[in-house]
């Protein structure tokens, strides 16, 4: 069974860009990482995208192995396969956890998404975002709350898994 990431935490930043990993979140990357070994450290892709995304989405080698194996898929030389390539491999940045359980964020990956002090860790079942904790409040709490308000007090999100619908 693939060990998925779940939970949520705050962590601080350093002036360097260290900041550590949640140690549940550590255990999900060695286990998605084919490579790594008890002493060494495991790697990672964080996908940083356009303009438009306004978080690093953390994937275990596994995982953006998975992605690209359907970006592969994909007709050569055709604009779907293009763009993919140029949001998934182009606009990434493979690295590894330091020995001590942190990330170093480098400062084009910490100025794109405003990361200062603090990062907010949030899991996504095979991938982990960081956000600034503050756009993460405005933005993505907000589409959660407009999604649960149109939903009926007594609307169990479970129903979903079984082709049902929401509201």
């Amino acid at each position: 069974m693939v060990r998925r990431f779940r939970g949520e935490s705050h962590n601080k930043v350093d002036s360097k860009g260290r900041v550590s990993i949640p140690a549940s979140f550590r255990r999900v990357l060695e286990a998605g990482d084919p490579a790594w070994t008890e002493g060494l450290n495991p790697e990672l892709v964080i996908v940083y995208g356009d303009h438009r995304r306004a978080y690093l989405e953390c994937y275990t080698m596994d995982a953006i192995a998975e992605v690209d194996a359907k970006i592969d898929a994909l007709p050569r030389g055709s604009m779907e396969r293009k763009m993919l390539q140029r949001l998934f491999h182009g606009q990434s940045f493979p690295t590894a956890v330091d020995e001590t359980g942190r990330l170093v964020l480098p400062a084009k990956l910490r100025q794109k998404i405003d990361l200062q002090d603090e990062a907010f860790f949030i899991a996504a079942g095979d991938t982990f975002q960081i956000w600034k904790p503050e756009t993460y409040e405005q933005e993505e709490l907000a589409k959660t709350d407009a999604w649960l308000d149109d939903l009926p007090d007594d609307f169990d999100p479970l129903i979903l898994l079984d082709g049902g619908k929401a509201g």
